[in-house]
């Protein structure tokens, strides 16, 4: 069944999983922003198109789960098909060969070296990327109700706040750009 959202719905690719957009990958030693770069390819696809959803399931953050259609073409397969995406083989094994075809032609991540997205979240960071400052201070959370607030430095609770990013909890570099992914600021 398709089903028709609202551009506030959360909803999460079924079967794939993209690099955060905090992510840093490298190409032959130097290092890039391949999380903005997923996520500007998903922007590009879906620009002024209409989107097709089949609810799968709901995700422990209250995001639907769903394969969605553009013009016909399953998004999630066309993500992980240019390297924007990896089979994310423990909810499905739908997108195996398209990763296959992405890694042996070195498209989008596979031009170079980076932590798969579900290692990302749990810490785990190629080498040199170790070694960047965290030059986004913005500390966005999400309270026990829910809510997505975000701490700036020197703010009441900013120091004990920690950021899981697995949870969905995010950095950002300026509180507009808080504001724009759905964060408030906090009240204290």
């Amino acid at each position: 069944m398709a089903i028709r959202w609202t551009l506030r719905e959360r909803i999460r690719l079924h079967g794939i999983d993209a690099p955060e957009r905090g992510q840093i990958c490298s190409i032959e030693d130097k290092e890039w922003d391949c999380g903005i770069a997923a996520w500007g390819y998903l922007i590009q696809l879906l620009a002024g198109q209409v989107v097709t959803c089949d609810r799968r399931d709901v995700d422990r953050y209250g995001r639907t789960l769903a394969v969605c259609l553009v013009n016909g073409e399953d998004v999630g397969a066309r993500m992980v098909a240019e390297g924007w995406a990896l089979a994310y083989r423990d909810y499905s094994l739908a997108y195996d060969s398209q990763e296959g075809l992405a890694r042996t032609s070195g498209l989008g991540l596979w031009q170079g070296e980076f932590v798969p997205p579900w290692d990302w979240r749990r810490g785990e960071r190629l080498e040199a990327a170790e070694m960047i400052p965290k030059l986004c201070a913005i500390k966005g959370n999400i309270a026990k109700n829910g809510a997505r607030i975000y701490h700036v430095p020197g703010s009441r609770h900013y120091e004990q706040t920690v950021i899981d990013e697995g949870r969905g909890e995010r950095w950002s570099c300026k509180e507009e750009e808080a504001v724009a992914n759905g964060w408030r600021r906090s009240q204290k």
